[in-house]
């Protein structure tokens, strides 16, 4: 399910998320905004991704009373990598809604970008700690056991001084962006339930109709199960590892011959050990379910470079067109005759 294509609205979704992360970048993320009589009209201290801003200076210089370090750009490594961390993961954003667009690239944004979250959080923490409690002990105003740590977020009193520490426009954005984010993750996540379910219904129609044409063919021939770890490929000689891609020639006189991948088999008929007038026939796994055939004249064939054979053919087989497509929604490839896509290996 992870491997499944995401829809056009998850794609949006996810695009939209892009776009607002570039816009991050312009506006501020952060901001501590300080109360007391002598200032009615308030200070603030905004936060953008690369540079404090607000009344940084006048802060300082209060700073300066009570022994805290005076605040300066330069002094944090934050405002050099943030604005980096925020266009990758932006480039990420429009990577897996344009060239990705798989639900495990999807639900691997989603986590990286929580992740990000919460350690940008606990290094805001830090920093406000550090500041807050690693004090000049010669300061002017010096009141044992006080610290003047700003709130992570929400309102602390500090002195006469009232502090509130909210996100700004960009924290509100980065907020919306991990919110939209899940939604895309939630709603791809049932989208591939109803196509899983959807599936399955065809498995079983295509299982029920082999099971009445097996009856119906009961006097003649049949092909036998080729077993995992017991049989052995007719033309590579290898044990049999996947029989998903398996295929057998059954000949006139009974003689089975069982491959492990269509390859084998082409290659197998190329070497003319069976003339193609003994063969009685020809059938090929059904990659849905394993343990059922098709002919070959029957069968619909798909080239998928994901779903790796055993010998590289990649070529499946299906038992009928629904089938088919149903899989090809949900991995690229290519559809076509046997000889054509074992060829193109």
């Amino acid at each position: 399910m992870k491997s499944e294509k995401l829809t056009g609205v998850t794609k949006v979704m996810v695009g939209i998320c892009g776009l607002a992360l570039m816009v991050v970048l312009l506006v501020p993320l952060w901001q501590i905004e300080l109360s007391a009589p002598q200032y009615p009209e308030g200070l603030v201290l905004k936060m953008y991704p690369h540079k404090l801003a607000g009344n940084v200076d006048i802060i300082n210089g209060l700073n300066h009373y009570i022994g805290m370090k005076t605040l300066h750009t330069e002094d944090f490594l934050e405002f050099t990598v943030l604005p980096y961390i925020i266009v990758f993961f932006a480039v990420a954003s429009f990577a897996v809604a344009l060239f990705l667009k798989t639900y495990r690239w999807l639900l691997s944004l989603f986590l990286l970008f929580v992740m990000f979250g919460i350690v940008a959080m606990v290094d805001f923490w830090q920093w406000e700690y550090k500041y807050g409690h690693e004090l000049d002990p010669n300061a002017a105003i010096n009141v044992p056991g006080m610290s003047y740590q700003p709130p992570l977020i929400g309102y602390k009193q500090l002195l006469n001084f009232g502090a509130y520490s909210v996100p700004d426009i960009g924290g509100w954005i980065f907020i919306a962006v991990g919110a939209l984010l899940l939604a895309a993750v939630i709603f791809q996540y049932k989208v591939n339930k109803k196509r899983e379910k959807s599936m399955n219904g065809r498995n079983i129609l295509a299982t029920s109709a082999l099971l009445v044409t097996f009856s119906l063919a009961s006097c003649t021939i049949a092909p036998q199960a080729i077993k995992v770890g017991k049989d052995a490929c007719s033309f590579c000689k290898m044990g049999v590892a996947d029989k998903r891609f398996g295929a057998e020639i059954i000949t006139k006189k009974g003689k089975i011959y069982k491959f492990d991948d269509l390859h084998c088999l082409n290659e197998f008929k190329k070497t003319g050990a069976i003339k193609k007038e003994a063969i009685q026939a020809t059938y090929v796994v059904d990659f849905e379910e394993p343990n059922d055939f098709i002919e070959l004249k029957k069968a619909f064939f798909f080239k998928n470079d994901v779903l790796r054979s055993p010998m590289g053919s990649n070529v499946s087989a299906f038992s009928s067109e629904q089938a088919l497509k149903a899989h090809s929604e949900v991995f690229d490839g290519e559809m076509g005759q046997l000889n054509t896509l074992v060829l193109d290996k």
